[in-house]
């Protein structure tokens, strides 16, 4: 399983414009293109998993991740907020790079944690910051993922 099997260029945005944690939430989940009443379920939950605590793992990165059922299969994208914003992160830092993972409640396949640990694995990485700062088109990030991401 790579991670570049879940992701395509429609998901990914390079400029997020919110500029509060709520509406970061709100902005990654319009990339799944789901119907409004979905949105605001899964905003919802989001929120809730947030409120448990931060998703923002340091190093400019967040993880926001939840179970919903308004998926029916595992669902990710990234969003870009190139001046960053307060995310309650591990490191007190700015987050910058928002990888959203969101599962159906029960999945088959069990990739959810498997997906969720890629990512944080990928993010350790001591370049990708920089390198998912350098992006200037979504096909870009999918390049990135193939090289690096196993």
């Amino acid at each position: 399983m790579k991670l570049l099997e879940f992701f395509d260029a429609g998901c990914v945005e390079l400029e997020l414009q919110a500029d509060s944690k709520d509406e970061i939430l709100k902005e990654l989940v319009g990339l799944l293109d789901l119907d409004e009443k979905s949105m605001a379920i899964l905003y919802k939950t989001l929120k809730r998993r947030e409120n448990l605590g931060s998703t923002g793992i340091g190093r400019q990165i967040a993880i926001p991740h939840c179970r919903s059922l308004v998926v029916n299969r595992l669902r990710l994208a990234y969003g870009r907020k190139p001046s960053g914003l307060d995310f309650n992160s591990i490191d007190g830092e700015a987050v910058r790079h928002f990888f959203l993972i969101v599962a159906p409640p029960l999945e088959v396949s069990n990739q959810y944690l498997p997906v969720l640990g890629k990512i944080a694995q990928f993010a350790k990485d001591p370049d990708i910051p920089d390198r998912l700062s350098e992006l200037t088109e979504p096909e870009e990030f999918l390049k990135l993922l193939e090289e690096r991401a196993s």
